[in-house]
């Protein structure tokens, strides 16, 4: 039994001891850096969420057109490097001939970083080293874009470049398949005239 003393004592110096505002105090310090622990580790799995990516771009697949040289050519062809690819059409009166002079100086700026090993021309070379970047046209107009008129067209900018044309179905195909968007009628006839819209991007694909 405790006594008057003690009881006196007690109440006098209230319900927490030293003992107890020492604990009190430790515990108090003990949760704020856990807290403060917790946020930043939060923080950093937020910012590591936002910055890390989603996957492979679901971006290209499967395709057979024709080259302007007649010429079967697959998706098979672009791999095993890399290669840059562009979507336009020969009747373009100033958008698609800006983005050739582009792939042209792109082409013959990796031509010449790879000078010690590979030649300009092995771009259209076969019998050359593979070409550190293909470049690769494919039509939105097929029904006026045939091979020949892509050979005539593509040579004018760069000898490199592959001008890729086919069926109408065909083309829509693989712009489904590289997201691009054009507006080319189906079934017109030669002679007939009618406008293009299309998306404008680069593509470079690789592996």
């Amino acid at each position: 039994m405790k006594t008057i003393e003690q009881a006196k004592s007690r109440a006098r110096s209230g319900p927490f001891s030293a003992r107890a505002a020492i604990i009190f105090l430790a515990a108090g310090i003990g949760m704020m850096s856990y807290f403060r622990y917790e946020k930043a580790r939060l923080e950093r799995q937020r910012i590591a969420e936002a910055s890390k990516g989603v996957g492979k771009p679901k971006v290209g697949g499967t395709f057979e057109l024709v080259d302007q040289e007649g010429k079967d050519f697959t998706d098979e062809d672009m791999k095993g490097g890399y290669s840059l690819v562009y979507f336009g059409f020969s009747h373009c009166p100033d958008i698609c001939p800006e983005e050739l002079d582009k792939m042209a100086q792109m082409i013959d700026l990796v031509a010449s970083t790879n000078q010690n090993r590979i030649s300009t021309f092995s771009f259209v070379d076969p019998n050359a080293k593979k070409a550190p970047l293909l470049p690769v046209f494919i039509t939105c107009d097929p029904a006026r874009d045939t091979p020949s008129v892509l050979k005539t067209y593509l040579a004018e900018f760069h000898p490199g470049i592959v001008g890729l044309t086919g069926t109408w179905q065909q083309v829509k195909d693989v712009c489904k398949k590289y997201r691009v968007y054009f507006s080319t009628p189906e079934g017109v006839k030669p002679g007939m005239d009618y406008l293009v819209d299309h998306s404008i991007y680069f593509y470079l694909m690789g592996e």
